[in-house]
């Protein structure tokens, strides 16, 4: 059997950015709590700053003409055709898009997990359709690789990969039992109606911003809706 081939590691990726006054509360009172030692003593470096905060809508390899390629193909989305088609036959008469996020959830068994993240309130789909149309959009210009799964919109709040150990270096990665966390802020609202007002593409790897305890990801191309 032939070995299967290696994929490029991801150095691009289309999100819609959540970071605001509301995600900036909710944040830091769900640090103080679950990084508490005496409470869930989850490492304060598996807390996810605020302005890395996004929904992640697809991910790239790209070299310098590939990112030139998907910056032309973000700018030239068209947003308002694409949440006109994600509304079609339903009667709700607003124009733009806002965002939810309510509750939290572990990609894995939340017994031993390393990702949490909040989802979306989206009852009758509008999101997910429009963020479907943006993703195809990558993937028809050949940007983005066509999947098998369906596209599971997350703002990731913890992930442990970025706990490192003593030295400064990430270790093995920690498994969290998120059990408790999980059940205690199943009702938590991070956000309630954000006007979604842009998308943007962005490089891998949060950078720390300078004079703050806050990292975030260099937006190379936006768009706005």
């Amino acid at each position: 059997m032939p070995p299967k081939p290696v994929r490029a590691s991801p150095t691009h990726f289309v999100c819609i950015p959540l970071a605001g006054p509301q995600l900036a509360r909710s944040l830091a009172a769900f640090r103080t709590e679950v990084t508490n030692p005496s409470g869930f003593g989850v490492p304060p470096t598996a807390v996810r700053p605020l302005r890395t905060m996004h929904l992640t809508l697809g991910v790239m390899s790209l070299k310098d003409e590939g990112v030139e390629q998907a910056s032309e193909v973000l700018k030239s989305l068209k947003l308002k055709e694409y949440l006109a088609s994600a509304r079609a036959g339903l009667t709700s008469t607003e124009e733009g898009l806002s965002i939810t996020l309510k509750g939290l959830h572990a990609f894995q068994n939340a017994e031993k997990t390393s990702v949490l993240y909040a989802p979306p309130v989206d009852t009758e789909g509008i999101l997910q359709r429009f963020c479907e149309q943006i993703k195809a959009a990558f993937q028809e210009a050949g940007l983005m690789a066509k999947e098998d799964r369906p596209l599971v919109l997350h703002a990731t709040v913890v992930n442990t990969i970025y706990v490192k150990d003593g030295r400064g270096r990430r270790r093995e990665k920690l498994m969290l039992d998120a059990r408790d966390i999980v059940s205690s802020y199943d009702d938590y609202v991070w956000l309630e109606d954000m006007p979604l007002d842009k998308v943007t593409l962005c490089r891998m790897g949060a950078k720390k911003i300078e004079g703050t305890d806050d990292e975030a990801y260099e937006a190379v191309a936006e768009v706005g809706l």
